[in-house]
């Protein structure tokens, strides 16, 4: 029962994504104008133990305001420092500075990030729509630095006759190519208009992020006792607590995220209901009302168009991925369109069996949407004998998060423990935190924070972020690292059980943090990543929560406490490629539609035509939806992290569908000392400090090859 490719992952705020020192040091690099040093909390070097941690206890939204602002004005005075400093440009006075600098605001940072996806409210999201513009200012007086930029330049130049030692020279190619990519190249106009466009994207994706914030908080269906039939004990005794917490006591909550909808859609046995919470989902963004994005996007799709013709691109797509493994839209295009004919192949079978389910019990309808995921679940058990809700009385959250640690001690030698409750301050009473060491040696590694449960004002989905990321520049500094689910918070008293596509959820952001804690760089800028790269490792580990090991010692019952039987393993091993028509079609037409928007004319654009007419032409199958609907496509118009990347996800698959092949090839498997060892050494440690074919290559002896991939759907395969 493999899990294809979950999105919602690393999903940074746009500000971070599009920002050019979003994670830099925390030293300081000159004397600041004493009129700015204020006692602002946010701004405060972080104290106490493990070489600082941020003061979460001491954030109010009404400092964030003052922080990013005054932030902003410390951070120009650096790099006004560097631009005008008289010395010839070296790497040391110039690209090291740079690594320096912007201490103060990238603390703000961390507590933006936290007041904007975990704890966001009406109040924040005012400052945040007001800051958003200037912080599309103070990115620009950046990157349009006309002194800062020919400093950089003269240092990438020399840089190609007199070659600098490895980390140095990919510190600056990525530097110089990131401002030359943001128009640093540009005459006097184009860049004031660059610049204009940027804030104005930047208020837009505000807006976008708020309006889907808001169909999600205030579309709830409440359901009586009489329309629970099919749900489970622990979703039922959730929706009732979320109801009473609603103000609706007596009644059952079903909100507008994927932890609630999906289990609802998989079991409820009320057709008509199924079909409302679906509609209330996937027409998030989309209701013609004051919150609707249609008209967000369309401009948003313009507006980029013209900052790229201003670069000499003839498309976004081709201007963004000119840096990724990719490099250009045909060759991403290439590798979706060579695996959409067999997952909408393998839809059509899936659906042909729910027919038949659904003739078989006379339910006298035609397999709609809100019907899939209900018909599935019953061919499962017809096909498998396999009941996801047996299945998920062995994954238990707590166990889970046990067995993810005993994976992380097998391949990167860590320890976790539970920091004393009170000796790291905490955003929410949910958060725990644990210190990760080095097994043998005891070496502090760093912290990690979990944010599991779902709550007002926190964003949908599951995401891995840094507080402070790993460098040995000026000093080590140790990591920082958070996971955030959204999981329904289980009556007290009760077990927290998922699915098992949220347990592979939790090991694939578990994945993200891996990849943060065994960064082994020296300089700030090389903890970034390639997009369509960086999901590569996070959906490799995922492949560790159906390993024997993990099976036979964390996956047991939550009220006997006994192992999953063989026979239930066996089932879902068989049951391994089901439904994968499903799992491949929903993320794909997503992906493709990203990069179909970004390829096409943005003029007079109808972005609901245009969504209509191209699924139409992809034959779309009408029994599913995309995974992300365009109104709501946050990945891709809440900012430009994943913008014509969302394919990335996919990209990354191939490498590990074919990484796991290796470990499976293995003498011990996928716990092999030496494959760990590679892994560690080529696919973790060194972040973006090598380009990453090669470090694939240096870990596999070679490309990876897509057969693999269409193995693992069981899909066709073509051997070349």
């Amino acid at each position: 029962m493999k899990t294809l490719l979950k999105p919602a992952r690393v999903v940074l705020l746009s500000i971070l994504v599009t920002g050019i020192y979003s994670c830099k040091k925390e030293t300081e690099t000159s004397e600041k104008s004493p009129e700015l040093m204020t006692n602002n909390v946010l701004l405060k070097e972080w104290t106490g133990p493990y070489g600082g941690v941020p003061a979460f206890d001491k954030m109010n939204v009404e400092d964030i305001k003052e922080a990013i602002e005054t932030g902003m004005e410390l951070s120009l005075e650096d790099i006004d420092a560097i631009a005008n400093n008289t010395e010839a440009p070296t790497f040391e006075n110039t690209i090291e500075e740079m690594e320096r600098s912007s201490a103060e605001l990238n603390r703000v940072f961390s507590y933006y990030g936290i007041l904007s996806s975990n704890r966001s409210s009406p109040e924040f999201r005012t400052i945040q729509a007001e800051l958003a513009p200037k912080l599309s200012e103070y990115r620009s007086k950046i990157s349009q630095n006309e002194k800062l930029f020919q400093r950089i330049k003269t240092v990438y130049d020399n840089s190609q006759k007199n070659p600098l030692a490895a980390d140095q020279q990919r510190v600056v190619d990525l530097t110089y190519k990131r401002f030359e990519m943001n128009g640093a190249n540009l005459d006097a106009a184009k860049k004031t208009r660059y610049a204009e466009i940027n804030k104005e994207l930047s208020s837009l994706y505000t807006k976008f992020s708020n309006n889907v914030l808001h169909d999600e908080e205030n579309y709830v269906t409440f359901l009586n006792k009489d329309q629970l039939s099919g749900l489970s004990d622990g979703y039922i005794k959730s929706a009732a607590k979320i109801a009473t917490d609603k103000g609706q006591d007596g009644k059952y909550a079903v909100t507008n995220t994927r932890s609630s909808m999906d289990p609802f859609l998989t079991y409820s046995d009320e057709r008509e209901l199924r079909k409302q919470v679906w509609t209330n989902y996937y027409s998030r963004g989309d209701n013609g009302d004051d919150y609707d994005n249609n008209q967000i996007i369309a401009d948003i799709l313009k507006l980029r168009r013209e900052r790229v013709e201003l670069l000499g691109y003839k498309n976004y797509a081709e201007w963004r991925l000119q840096d990724r493994m990719a490099k250009t839209p045909e060759n991403a295009m290439n590798l979706m369109e060579a695996v959409w004919p067999a997952a909408i192949g393998r839809v059509a079978e899936e659906v042909a069996d729910m027919q038949a389910v659904a003739d078989k019990e006379g339910a006298n309808i035609i397999i709609e949407p809100w019907d899939y995921r209900y018909y599935a679940e019953k061919v499962r058990k017809a096909k498998y004998d396999l009941d996801s809700d047996e299945v998920k009385q062995y994954l238990q959250l707590d166990k889970l998060r046990e067995a993810m640690f005993y994976v992380a001690g097998r391949l990167f030698n860590y320890d976790f423990k539970p920091v004393p409750e009170g000796s790291v301050p905490v955003f929410h009473e949910d958060v725990k935190v644990w210190d990760v060491t080095d097994k043998d040696s005891g070496e502090h590694i760093g912290l990690w924070y979990l944010d599991p449960y779902a709550r007002q004002g926190k964003r949908s989905g599951a995401w891995a972020t840094t507080y402070r990321s790993h460098t040995t520049f000026d000093g080590k500094k140790t990591v920082l690292a958070s996971n955030n689910s959204n999981f329904v918070k289980p009556a007290p008293g009760e077990a927290l059980l998922i699915s098992w596509d949220d347990a592979t959820t939790f090991f694939h952001e578990f994945g993200h943090a891996l990849h943060f804690f065994s960064s082994n760089v020296k300089y700030p800028t090389l903890n970034g990543g390639v997009r369509d790269y960086t999901e590569f490792q996070s959906q490799l580990l995922e492949r560790w929560l159906s390993t024997d090991e993990v099976i036979n010692n964390y996956l047991v019952h939550n009220k006997t406490g006994e192992p999953m039987p063989k026979e239930l393993v066996d089932k879902i091993k068989n049951a391994a490629t089901f439904n994968q028509g499903f799992g491949t079609t929903e993320y794909l037409a997503s992906a493709l539609m990203d990069m179909k928007f970004h390829l096409a004319d943005p003029t007079n654009i109808d972005v609901d035509k245009f969504e209509r007419e191209t699924l139409a032409e992809l034959k779309m199958p009408k029994e599913l939806p995309m995974r992300h609907r365009t109104p709501h496509f946050g990945h891709v118009f809440s900012g430009e992290g994943y913008a014509t990347a969302y394919y990335g996800y996919m990209w990354a698959d191939v490498l590990t569908s074919d990484a796991a092949e290796a470990f499976r090839e293995a003498p011990d498997g996928f716990y092999d000392k030496g494959m760990a060892d590679k892994l560690v050494k080529y696919l973790f440690a060194p972040r973006n400090a090598m380009d990453p074919a090669e470090a694939y290559r240096k870990f596999r002896g070679r490309d990876a090859k897509i057969e693999a991939l269409m193995r693992d759907r069981g899909f066709p395969v073509t051997e070349n």
